[in-house]
Parts: structure tokens; sequence; C-alpha cells
């Protein structure tokens, strides 16, 4: 099935899910995957276009995933698959830093042109969002000749050692794998639900409290980045209050310290911007993407001011399979579909329907007996809700996975997050239909009645 054929956008199911193949092949892959690579929803897929995906039973399952914010295109993309292909029958690889090409190259003018900033960027180009957030540390010392890293409560960052240590919550990521590497500091991030001041003084307070860890444990004179995610997205969703980003900005400015903002999750697109830092005009220093960038291949990149990404010597950058190709030419097209196709705008409509969805949804169980809605929040394409228990803001976590399962029985992809594994997180296809979403919409809230 090509993209020139999509597949019928439709849920259909006829098979339990998951159904009788899927559960062969499952069985397989117990025999023969190590234990550690989990699956949320053991349905295996054998084609995927625009909103849906098809499993090897035939079923056809709404997608609210994408791949954890990775086929913002939607999957087989025509543009993405065309240029991928072309690549393909000319050659799959030489290595970057051995004998170059022309795709890398586009690809690092076209994150200088889009990502925040008039000045003059340089991009190195890796092949995962870990991967890019390493070489952004390691840019960051060689040019500030410091050694400290700052990152915030509810943070994720990756599965490798650093990224590992850079990342907050311990549960699935961490437990077992130490130790990690030194000089990691985590100072209070600006999360308005739980602050306990309230929402309305959540910016200031956070920004003062993690400006003044940084002066008194760690010393500014010492701290080569601050990494954040300008929403966080294995940690919920959270959208950090208004002014605390430009806060923390202002601060790394006026101390040397390298800002990194970790778009990884919600950039190309899927928060209705180009990049989240757009939304109060932040500027970073440097900005690590992946996911999104090239339509389902593996590449990321570090993409920054020209003098900071200068500052490793030649040889100290790159990677074996660092701005493939193949997946260079799937950039291009992926970045052609979404301004060809505007999915800016079409991530702003999925969040206008999604928002008013939620919000109605969570006054109509305002006064469940076992589960309601603390908040709904989000941008664009990238919106969550937080469960509590009755009464207070008690995560509900047993709830949460309740909810997900009955939405995986009835052909909806569904991801849970957060820290205290009590969100559910929306992420659809910036493509998928307004049926399919409307439809999506409804499986979830039949799911509210089954906890």
């Amino acid at each position: 099935m090509s993209a020139a054929t999509p597949l019928p956008q439709e849920r259909r199911l006829v098979t339990a899910i998951p159904g009788p193949k899927s559960q062969e092949l499952q069985a397989r892959k117990l025999g023969a995957v190590a234990a550690g690579v989990g699956t949320t929803l053991p349905v295996y897929v054998s084609r995927a276009n625009g909103g849906v995906l098809e499993d090897v039973d035939g079923n056809s399952l709404i997608d609210f995933g994408s791949g954890i914010a990775v086929t913002n295109v939607g999957n087989s993309a025509e543009a993405v698959v065309a240029k991928a292909t072309e690549q393909l029958a000319a050659f799959t690889h030489t290595c970057f830093m051995v004998t170059p090409y022309e795709g890398y190259v586009a690809v690092a003018e076209q994150l200088n042109e889009l990502t925040p900033g008039d000045h003059d960027k340089r991009t190195a180009l890796f092949n995962s969002g870990a991967e890019a957030v390493e070489n952004a540390v390691k840019i960051a010392r060689a040019y500030t000749k410091r050694t400290a890293v700052v990152v915030f409560d509810h943070g994720y960052h990756g599965r490798t050692n650093l990224t590992m240590g850079l990342t907050a919550k311990n549960m699935p990521y961490k437990q077992g794998f130490g130790p990690f590497a030194p000089e990691i500091y985590r100072v209070p991030v600006a999360y308005p639900y739980r602050w306990l001041t309230g929402s309305e003084n959540c910016a200031a307070e956070a920004a003062a409290q993690a400006i003044e860890i940084i002066n008194k444990q760690i010393g500014a004179e010492n701290v080569a980045a601050i990494i954040i995610e300008p929403i966080q997205g294995e940690g919920g969703f959270i959208e950090p209050a208004k002014g605390f980003l430009p806060a923390i900005v202002e601060y790394a400015k006026a101390n040397g310290i390298v800002f990194v903002a970790d778009e990884i999750q919600t950039g190309f697109c899927r928060t209705g911007q180009w990049f989240a830092c757009d939304d109060e005009n932040v500027v970073p220093d440097l900005i690590t993407t992946a996911k999104g960038i090239a339509g389902g291949l593996p590449l990321a990149a570090v993409t920054g001011r020209a003098e900071i990404m200068d500052a490793a010597h030649a040889g100290g950058l790159g990677g074996t399979y660092g701005g493939n190709p193949v997946a260079c030419a799937a950039a291009l097209g992926a970045i052609e579909t979404m301004k060809e196709q505007d999915l800016n705008g079409k991530a702003r409509r999925i969040g206008e329907i999604m928002l008013g969805r939620l919000s109605a949804l969570q006054e109509k169980f305002a006064d469940h007996d076992s589960v309601r809605i603390g908040e709904v929040r989000g941008r664009g394409a990238m919106i969550a809700v937080e469960l509590v228990k009755p009464g207070d803001k008690e995560p509900n976590a047993e709830a949460t996975a309740a909810i997900a399962k009955a939405c995986h029985a009835e052909g909806l992809v569904v991801l849970t997050a957060g820290t205290y594994g009590n969100v559910l997180r929306f992420l659809p296809p910036l493509v998928i239909p307004e049926h399919l979403l409307n439809e999506g919409l409804d499986i979830l809230e039949n799911a509210f009645t089954t906890v």
C-alpha cells in the first residue's frame, strides 16, 4: 500500500484487541526480544496511514499516539515516501564524516532557518533524541569550559547514561541502571496545577527557587547548560507557567550559561507552532530536535548559535549513522509536507476540538465517585488530562491505566505519562481527519464510565 492509495480513514474492529495473529507475534516477541523492551499495546501493525493503524488481524485503530509524537505528518506521507525511496535507489550510506552528501547540508539549512531566532546558526545531525541531548551537553561544555548541567523536576531527556541522569523519573527509566554521570543538578519547575501557593504565583516563585538553588548549591559560574523541555513530555505534558521560561533564559544569559531547549517531543508543528519556544518568543542558545523531524525515520539534531556550535573541535561531533542520507531525504519530505499542508494550523484546530471536548468531559465527571479530571492542559495536538481521586489532587494512576486499557480494547491508541503515572496524553497525527478525532474522543468519554 503506497501513499497514493491510502488506508480508509475509519475505525474497524474484526477481532478482539489484540487479535489472534497479534497474540501469536507477541508470543514470538517474548521468546526473541529482551524483556526490558516493553509494549504498551501488543497489536502488531501491518500498515498505517493518516490517522489509522491497521494490524495483522485486519483491525483498523485510531491513532492518538503518533509513535510518541513521531509521525506528525502521518504514516507513509507522500513526500516522505517519495524522497526516501529516491534516496534508497541512489545510495543508503557513505558516512557524512567520510564522504558527505547534499541531503545532510539541506536538512541543516532548513533547521537553521526554522528554529527560533534570526542569529547565525549551525546544525549537527544525530540518530536519536538522547544522542542530541548528549551532544548539546558536550557542545555547551566545550564552549563554556564549565561542567555542571541544570535540569528540572519532572523532566525527561533519554535513556543513555547521561540522559538517564538528566531525567527525573526513576521507574522505568533509571531503576537499577546507575551510577549515572556526575555534575547534574535538579531544580523546581513551574507546575501550575500542583504549585502549593497557587498557579498565579507559580512562575515567579518557581523561577526564584530555581535560581536560588543554582546560586547557592552549584554556583552560576560553574554551570555549562540549563536544559528544559518547553512543555514537559514524559513528565505529564506540564506547560510551565507563563513567564517562567523567559526568567530562566534571562538568568542564563546574564551568567554566561547555555540555555538548551529540548524540543524533541514538542517540535515540528506539534504545538501549533514550529517549536514550543515560539509561544513566549523564547530564543534558546541550542535546541535539540528528533521525533517529528523525519516522518518516522531515525534522525535528530542540535541547532544553535554558530559561535557555540563551532566550539567543539573538528572530529568531536558526529557518528557513523548521524544524518543518514535516507533519513535526511525523509526529513526534507516531512518539512515540505508541514509547510504545504499548514500543519501548524491543523495542530491548532486539533487543540481547539480536543480542549473543548475534554473540558466538557471534565465537567461531566466532576462528581464521579472514583475518578475525576483534575486538569486539562496542553497546546495544539499535544494535549493531556491529569486524573486525580475525588475530593483532592491525589494522583489516580489506577484509573488512568484502566481508562487507557478500555480505550485500547475499543481500537483507540492512547498513551499514559506523568511522574505519578496519572496522565493520559494525546498525540494524534496532525493530518488526522476530524471525524476520527471526534470518534476517538467519544471512545475516551465512554471509557470513563468503566472506572
